[in-house]
């Protein structure tokens, strides 16, 4: 997945390079490479993290919890009153206002208690090393042309959006092969 996706960051890039060497515009060349570079490591440091979250999430269930067609923990949180599962005859009653207040309440507890979860499981992925130091580069990189007085933001910005676009790009791609 990585190699697709890098085919593609790569020779977006290889563009912008040919065109920066073409236009003789050396200051937008560093400032793209710089910013392109750091995103790209950000991009790979969040695959990364997001699959080795997911592994651990698939290691750790049971085969039998793997392929039952039970709502797991996942699907509690994003759908918890089962709204797009086949439709069942459910009886239909009268609520009374404490009743509906009540409800309200316990669901807005799980939704806090859901996220709090949510986000300590998904820590590995958003805390991958990879991803801090794509981070730290592109912060650094940022400083090192500013205190140079190389800093262009609009070259910056294109780099920054180099690898949005390719993604992007892949995606479209992919989903046509």
């Amino acid at each position: 997945m990585i190699k697709k996706f890098g085919k593609v960051f790569f020779f977006v890039d290889l563009l912008v390079i040919i065109f920066c060497l073409v236009s003789s515009n050396y200051l937008w060349l560093l400032n793209t490479q710089i910013a392109f570079f750091s995103t790209v490591i950000i991009t790979i440091g969040s695959f990364l993290g997001y699959k080795r979250n997911i592994e651990k999430r698939v290691e750790n269930s049971s085969e039998a919890t793997l392929l039952s067609e039970d709502r797991d923990a996942i699907d509690e949180i994003d759908d918890p009153h089962d709204l797009y599962s086949e439709i069942k005859q459910v009886e239909e009653k009268e609520l009374s206002v404490d009743e509906i207040k009540t409800i309200l309440k316990e669901e807005k507890s799980k939704v806090k208690k859901n996220s709090i979860k949510n986000t300590f499981f998904a820590a590995s992925g958003f805390a991958s090393i990879y991803r801090i130091v794509g981070y730290v580069s592109l912060v650094l990189g940022f400083f090192a042309l500013n205190n140079n007085n190389l800093f262009d933001p609009y070259s910056y910005l294109a780099g920054l959006f180099i690898t949005t676009f390719c993604v992007l790009t892949a995606m479209v791609v992919n989903r046509k092969a």
